[in-house]
């Protein structure tokens, strides 16, 4: 059950247990998950009053979506603007969700790592994040803290823990960091296999003609966590491909010491880079196989952490 707008009286009045309308005889009768989302005046949203019934009904198990800052009805700026329609949603599907991920650690990467050429100019391909911000969305609403690692601007909620990087070394660092708290790693993120060496340390000119590039390999941040992780903990890559999508996930995942690959055939039409759909093959090393056709990254984000949990599941017994 969702109050949205939540006033300051709805907030009082389900602190007491006070029944003298329709919406709060239903509160008080529902034993359905109840999510609060505040609007109110700023001097009135940071009452102590106010806060202490939140206190009390946090406690309770009620969910609330703080209120944002920003203008309000008054026509003044500060807190107790309604949240974000976004983050209301994201509520309520973590309160419904199935919960099984809650207590659990997440930790995504998403987007396409950048290596400069020089301060203007980098290394990079199109990936735009969009499969890596599902899986981070969907570990969310299955109850999980979630940390997420992107390169891109990432429209997730608020309780996500983003971390922006640019490159591969910089992606290298914050997931090895988060990693060593985490129960499920998914390394969604289209990493650079190679970085020009020598980036130049001012805007390369074309007067002076096409610039050689000498390239050196990147840190292989999936085999590096594959070969230090922690007890117990699930590990989950992505293999981009444009032939053999089988064969090539397959040797993927066995040099890399992960327990699931999930593989696109990014050459296909509606598939992988820049899309809202995709479709995988996601092959576990101990013989599972599941094909998730063309579909929204959600969905696939869905198929990814089942598998996951399913993986976990079966480790731990």
């Amino acid at each position: 059950m969702v109050v949205c707008p939540a006033t300051a009286r709805v907030i009082s009045d389900l602190r007491t247990g006070r029944s003298h309308d329709l919406l709060m005889a239903t509160l008080l009768a529902t034993r359905a998950p109840v999510v609060l989302a505040p609007a109110m005046h700023t001097e009135m949203w940071e009452h102590p009053a106010v806060q202490e019934n939140l206190e009390v009904l946090v406690a309770r198990g009620v969910v609330v979506v703080p209120p944002e800052s920003g203008r309000l009805a008054g026509g003044d700026v500060g807190a107790g603007r309604l949240a974000a329609p976004d983050e209301v949603v994201a509520a309520v599907e973590r309160a419904v969700g199935p919960a099984d991920l809650s207590g659990l650690h997440v930790l995504v990467t998403a987007g396409g790592t950048r290596e400069p050429i020089d301060p203007v100019r980098y290394v990079g391909n199109r990936s735009s994040g969009k499969q890596g911000i599902a899986v981070a969305r969907e570990a969310y609403a299955r109850g999980a803290e979630v940390t997420l690692v992107s390169t891109v601007p990432a429209e997730v909620p608020g309780p996500v823990h983003v971390v922006r990087v640019d490159t591969a070394a910089e992606m290298h660092r914050a997931t090895v960091a988060a990693a060593a708290g985490a129960d499920i790693v998914v390394m969604a993120a289209a990493v650079a296999d190679f970085r020009p060496a020598h980036p130049a340390a001012a805007k390369l000119k074309k007067d002076l003609g096409p610039p050689e590039i000498v390239l050196e390999p990147t840190t292989d941040i999936l085999a590096a966590l594959g070969r230090d992780r922690v007890a117990g903990q699930v590990l989950v890559g992505f293999a981009a491909e444009t032939d053999d999508l089988r064969g090539n996930a397959a040797g993927k995942l066995a040099r890399k010491g992960a327990d699931l690959i999930v593989a696109n055939d990014v050459s296909a039409a509606g598939v992988g880079f820049e899309h809202d759909t995709n479709a995988v093959v996601i092959l576990g090393v101990d013989g599972m196989e599941q094909t998730v056709p063309l579909t929204d990254k959600r969905t696939v984000a869905r198929a990814v952490l089942d598998a996951a949990v399913a993986r976990r599941r079966a480790t731990s017994s």
